[in-house]
């Protein structure tokens, strides 16, 4: 019993982390904790969602040679179907939620969206695999997820407040994030054919490349940032230029009343 509760733990606390970080990083108007349940949520759902996509996609390609390499394995039974799984719940839970009014909270809920599609399929390679897993996972999967939410959030914010380029930003997010994670992906699993001379020499490959996508991350984590704060206090200004103008009317209303019409004859 003791054994699964640390296994349980190895799979959920590196979600935890993730979450109380972006959650963090919202300097200027932290998101209700009912939105961010329902991301997180949406997530979980997510899975549901994929293996659709992916019975789609198999049985379209059925039993052809391609279906055989690791690209499709990669690409089409990963990268692609789970970021467009998991842009599918945020378009349906959060595009619409009143709550999106800023430009960090794209990042905040897609990356909430992603945390909650690991966590279960954490718990399940966790507890099929083991402790190891568990710990492989916690360094590269859970923040690979985390990571292409921040992608897919950062463009999905810009296609929120910038609608002149809406559909050109929400197609730059979806491809960011496949490819992304097709790469991830890719990357792990040609190591598994290769020599272990290749191989290693692709394990720095992959290394580099995931550096390379914290830093990604952490730029559109900073950008967003600093557009919260402009919109901030643009809105800032709005209310009160809204605040000034209403008491004018109300000095205005004020002067045109005769206070002496009562003591007239």
């Amino acid at each position: 019993m003791l054994y699964y509760l640390i296994l349980l733990c190895i799979a959920i606390l590196p979600v935890v982390m993730l979450m109380v970080y972006i959650n963090k990083q919202d300097k200027y108007q932290k998101e209700p904790v009912k939105s961010l349940v329902k991301a997180f949520i949406g997530g979980i759902l997510a899975i549901s969602v994929d293996i659709i996509i992916v019975y789609g996609i198999d049985s379209f390609f059925g039993d052809s040679a391609f279906a055989d390499t690791i690209f499709y394995q990669a690409f089409l039974q990963a990268g692609i179907p789970e970021e467009l799984s998991k842009f599918i719940m945020f378009m349906l839970l959060i595009w619409r939620d009143k709550n999106f009014d800023e430009y960090f909270d794209g990042i905040v809920y897609a990356s909430f969206i992603g945390l909650g599609f690991a966590c279960l399929e954490n718990i399940e390679y966790v507890f099929e695999y083991g402790f190891g897993t568990g710990v492989v996972r916690a360094l590269i999967s859970v923040p690979g997820h985390f990571l292409f939410g921040v992608v897919l959030g950062y463009f999905l914010s810009m296609a929120k407040f910038r609608p002149e380029k809406r559909n050109t930003y929400i197609i730059m997010g979806l491809l960011s994030a496949m490819t992304a994670h097709g790469l991830f992906d890719w990357l792990l699993m040609i190591t598994e054919v290769l020599s272990p001379a290749i191989s290693s020499i692709i394990y720095v490959v992959f290394i580099w490349g995931d550096i390379r996508l914290w830093k990604l991350g952490l730029k559109y984590i900073r950008k967003q940032q600093e557009n919260s704060k402009k919109q901030s206090k643009e809105n800032a200004l709005h209310n009160l230029e809204e605040q000034i103008r209403s008491n004018l009317n109300f000095d205005s209303e004020y002067k045109r009343i005769d206070w002496n019409a009562g003591n007239r004859p």
